[in-house]
């Protein structure tokens, strides 16, 4: 066990022949007395600011265990996300060809619909176009005949219009008033 300044203090020397100066060794005592208790005050500070900084060691490595635990789970957050995140964005780019691909199928549709309207609209405008020639033509060939000569030559007076509209009534008026038997 180590001495403490009281142990000095108190200690007491056997007095010999010719020993040592009594009040020089009280004075050297008394000074070690003092640099004993300084010795030991400073022990005690430096052993409590040992302890208050273990305590901090250990608040801090348990800050730092949580720390590193917290980057993990954010790291694994982080990954999980990542991963949601490509298999979203496959998923929209999938929903996109396929969306792409109705949107072109429905215009190869369209588009086939109109060309075979096209080819039916140019087949009736052939037949149109035939049929309104054969009518021209038809009526080019009227208008070609020697009738039209022949209706140029009729000379028609208006009083032979009226003679022969008064004989015409004249004869309905008399098969009118025929007793019918």
């Amino acid at each position: 066990m180590p001495l403490s300044p009281l142990d000095i203090h108190n200690k007491e020397f056997t007095r010999g022949f010719r020993g040592y100066a009594e009040d020089e060794v009280n004075e050297f005592l008394d000074q070690v007395i003092k640099d004993y208790e300084i010795i030991l005050r400073e022990k005690k500070e430096l052993e409590d600011q040992v302890q208050t900084m273990i305590e901090k060691m250990n608040h801090y490595n348990s800050l730092e265990d949580t720390l590193q635990k917290s980057i993990v789970v954010a790291q694994e957050a982080a990954d999980e996300v990542r991963r949601n995140s490509q298999k979203e964005a496959k998923l929209i780019v999938k929903e996109a060809e396929k969306n792409a691909d109705r949107i072109i199928n429905d215009a190869l549709t369209k588009a086939r619909k109109v060309t075979i309207e096209i080819d039916e609209l140019k087949k009736q405008s052939k037949v149109f176009r035939n049929r309104f020639k054969m009518l021209v033509e038809a009526q080019l060939d009227l208008l070609n005949t020697g009738d039209w000569d022949h209706l140029l030559e009729y000379e028609v007076d208006l009083t032979d219009i009226q003679d022969q509209h008064r004989s015409d009534e004249a004869e309905a008026a008399s098969t009118d008033s025929t007793p019918s038997y």
